[in-house]
């Protein structure tokens, strides 16, 4: 199985068009089958004025087709408290952490 219930994901909406605006989501998976997700977590979207990844409120809950070919999906470890997922910048650097060891490098899919 490609993703299994419980695993956590951090999923990268791919822009189309130059002003989309930048989409990620953090979150669990609840139930997968056929190369379709039901997810519950948390979005991050671009704010224009800080040019920060922020993140929206609330928990959502959505479905995703990892056949889409508009996502990009990493699988994180389940020690990541998702709670407290930032996106911390630096020169050249775009990366995910939960402020523990762990972090995601996504340099490669931003403007950075």
């Amino acid at each position: 199985m490609i993703l299994s219930k419980g695993e956590k994901i951090h999923v990268i909406h791919r822009r189309l068009f130059e002003k989309d605006i930048g989409r990620h989501f953090v979150g669990m998976v609840e139930e997968y089958e056929h190369g379709v997700a039901r997810v519950a977590g948390y979005v991050y979207t671009v704010d224009h004025n800080s040019y920060k990844f922020v993140r929206r409120p609330g928990v959502r809950t959505r479905v995703i087709s990892l056949a889409s070919g508009e996502l990009l999906v990493n699988v994180i470890p389940a020690t990541v408290d998702l709670n407290k997922i930032v996106y911390e910048t630096g020169k050249g650097f775009l990366r995910v952490t939960d402020g523990s060891d762990w972090h995601l490098d996504i340099s490669e899919f931003t403007w950075v």
